[in-house]
């Protein structure tokens, strides 16, 4: 599979053909205007909060591309008196099977509001397990211990994609304890450097993860990589 970094905590996921989109948040990202929208497909859209910075273009895609948008139950329901068709309702603990494997939603520690106010449900994490590989998107959490479960149901995770830019989110040294206790050694960063609170010392983060024998990844935007 690939994986393309589109900024932020925007990413799209390619298993073999399916393309996935998470928290797709470009229009109003200063970081990702070598990004065209028109040149991204996508058959599923996950979302893990309800914050415009994780789901503002997921209207556009779900509409654009008749994707199916995966959520938690309130946001699912938001998004259906927009007109959005294909929905998969979830809550914490569910999880969906889909073409390329499973998709599990799990526990996030953060806030989540719609942008015009509306109640959000609950902050959620993704684990998405296929044949062979099993992933963990985190979304906007702090450190938790329930964590720690996700590698007692799944073993270990192959890649984990950790947010690490502080203030809002889980900093670079939390991120390396949650990437032990979910029992990863490859961290993809997200969720920094976009606003000037989250501004990221990249030089220390990558000392950070040497120090803590993890493999850290701070994609480009724009940037593929093979999984």
């Amino acid at each position: 599979m690939t994986v393309t970094y589109l900024g932020h905590s925007c990413f799209l996921f390619d298993f073999d053909g399916v393309k996935v989109l998470v928290d797709p948040f470009i229009t109003y990202n200063d970081l990702a205007k070598s990004i065209d929208k028109e040149n991204i497909t996508c058959e599923y859209i996950l979302l893990s909060h309800g914050h415009q910075d994780h789901m503002a273009d997921a209207e556009y895609f779900a509409k654009k591309d008749n994707a199916t948008l995966i959520a938690i139950y309130d946001i699912a329901e938001w998004f259906k008196q927009k007109g959005v068709e294909n929905l998969v309702h979830l809550n914490i603990g569910g999880k969906a099977p889909l073409p390329f494997g499973t998709v599990k939603m799990v526990t996030a520690v953060h806030s989540s509001v719609l942008p015009d106010g509306s109640y959000g449900g609950n902050p959620a994490g993704y684990v998405i397990q296929t044949v062979d590989k099993v992933f963990y998107f985190a979304g906007d959490t702090a450190l938790t211990y329930d964590m720690k479960l996700i590698a007692e149901k799944f073993g270990q995770v192959d890649v984990a994609f950790l947010p690490i830019g502080d203030r809002l989110t889980m900093d670079i040294e939390d991120a390396l304890i949650a990437a032990e206790w979910v029992n990863t050694n490859k961290i993809i960063g997200m969720h920094y450097d976009t606003f000037p609170n989250i501004k990221l010392d990249k030089e220390q983060a990558f000392k950070a993860a040497q120090q803590a024998g993890k493999e850290l990844i701070l994609l480009a935007i724009g940037e593929t990589v093979t999984i």
